[in-house]
């Protein structure tokens, strides 16, 4: 971090945490997003995660949150909040003039109008009108179990999702070794791989490299 605000290097790339074992030995930030920001001298709220592929960018509205609480954290000013900050990384990191952003709802079928869950209607919908009206190019809700075929991924620059593993399911199926994370709203460059410790792995030499090697190349080129 000292060097990275004194700017004398580009960027910082992190390895995986295992949260349990840092949790229990006092450490109080839900993970390295949070950790980085207050380090930074920001509150948690204005660091954001997005994992990327070739192909496909996701940033989870709710990261380390429970299933089963995950609607009580959902909030029309957390999604224009979170919108706004993945706006301007996708125009100024990734040089996309115009970003187009899609939104996945919460519930099957987004919904379906109300009859399976009313967080679209009372809550997503109005955050994306909100944001349109900002100017913003963004969709949705859409059904996140149509959202991420190769033809949905065309009509979009990132899908911003509700959830943890709404985001990262497709994510890893479409490319589980290459993943990467990328932290935004901080004023520097954090990429780290997008996977955990792999205890399991330990000492099998089965363990791959590829996806620090795809955060180290993403953190150059985004530097570039």
């Amino acid at each position: 971090m000292d060097l990275v605000m004194a700017k004398k290097v580009a960027a910082i790339i992190t390895n995986p945490i295992h949260k349990q074992g840092l949790y229990s030995a006092g450490f109080k930030d839900p993970g390295h997003t949070e950790f980085l920001a207050r380090l930074a001298g920001l509150p948690p709220a204005s660091s954001v995660m997005m994992l990327a592929v070739p192909g496909l960018r996701v940033v989870p509205l709710t990261i380390h949150v429970p299933l089963n609480d995950v609607a009580t954290h959902i909030s029309a000013d957390k999604i224009i909040a979170v919108a706004k900050i993945l706006h301007q990384a996708l125009s100024l990191r990734f040089g996309i003039e115009k970003p187009r952003i899609a939104v996945a709802g919460l519930n099957p079928h987004a919904g379906e109008g109300g009859t399976i869950g009313g967080e679209e209607e009372s809550i997503i919908r109005p955050a994306i009108t909100a944001l349109r009206q900002d100017g913003l190019l963004i969709e949705g809700p859409f059904a996140a179990d149509s959202l991420f075929h190769i033809d949905a991924r065309k009509t979009y620059d990132a899908v911003l999702c509700m959830y943890h593993d709404q985001a990262l399911i497709p994510l890893k199926t479409i490319d589980f070794y290459g993943g990467v994370n990328i932290t935004l709203g901080l004023p520097f460059l954090r990429t780290s791989p997008d996977h955990g410790t792999a205890f399991d792995l330990a000492g099998h030499n089965k363990a791959r490299p590829d996806s620090l090697i795809a955060a180290i190349k993403m953190a150059a080129r985004l530097n570039a």
